[in-house]
């Protein structure tokens, strides 16, 4: 593989573990929320709950159960990433030093 073409893929590697983390963000903080209304309905008079609910405010069912599951998918994406970025880097490295080794005066091209 050529380094350049490495170190482009690990580039566009990176900006995708940017979206995925973002995402497992803003899943974190479903989650957190998911809890927080969780609590509120234990908390909360069934009246007042019911008024909540109706008007949007209060998600219908456990979204803390959803969140959560989201947020174990996503982490797991994000350290799959990070490995296939290690790799990716490895190879660089790899690459660029044959690269070296390749030019004249270097390592390979010595007499």
């Amino acid at each position: 593989m050529r380094a350049v073409d490495l170190a482009v893929y690990a580039d566009a590697l990176a900006a995708r573990r940017l979206v995925v983390s973002a995402r497992l963000e803003r899943a974190r903080a479903q989650a957190a929320e998911a809890a927080i209304e969780r609590a509120a309905v234990v908390a909360l008079p069934h009246g007042t709950v019911l008024a909540l609910e109706e008007s949007g405010v209060l998600a219908h069912g456990d979204g803390l159960e959803l969140a959560s599951r989201e947020v174990d998918r996503l982490a797991r994406a994000v350290a799959a990433i990070d490995e296939l970025q290690t790799w990716i880097e490895h190879r660089l490295a790899a690459a660029l030093d044959d690269a070296l080794e390749r030019r004249p005066g270097g390592a390979g091209g010595r007499a």
